[in-house]
């Protein structure tokens, strides 16, 4: 999974923020944006991510209705897989990974570790 161009994550956050599907109306009525961008370039975006298939899409009326194929924290953790996949040492990178987060982020995340699973979704 690749990481989003700057106007590709800000529609997708706003999908992720809305949590339902969406036409390309709505997504633009809500970016918080300045300037706001044009109807036409959000629905090419919208478009563009439905034949990269991040988003899928189903008629409603005469407009797309597009929702994010994975959530929010499926898409990050993909990335942070390939990150991961791409290093030459995982070792090293996972311990300049955990140097990174901090204490408090770590002991959440052992705290995930060594749960049930009710947490991971």
């Amino acid at each position: 999974m690749r990481q989003f161009g700057e106007l590709e994550a800000v529609v997708m956050d706003r999908l992720w923020a809305l949590g339902r599907p969406a036409t390309v109306r709505e997504v633009l009525t809500g970016l918080d944006r300045d300037p706001v961008p044009a109807y036409t370039t959000v629905m090419t975006i919208m478009d563009n991510l439905h034949r990269k298939g991040v988003l899928e899409r189903h008629s409603e009326g005469r407009a797309w209705a597009y929702r994010p194929i994975h959530s929010r924290a499926e898409h990050d953790a993909a990335l942070m897989t390939g990150v991961l996949d791409a290093s030459t040492d995982r070792a090293a990178a996972l311990l300049k990974f955990a140097d990174a987060i901090g204490p408090a982020e770590l002991a959440r995340l052992r705290e995930l570790m060594d749960s049930d699973g009710a947490e991971r979704s």
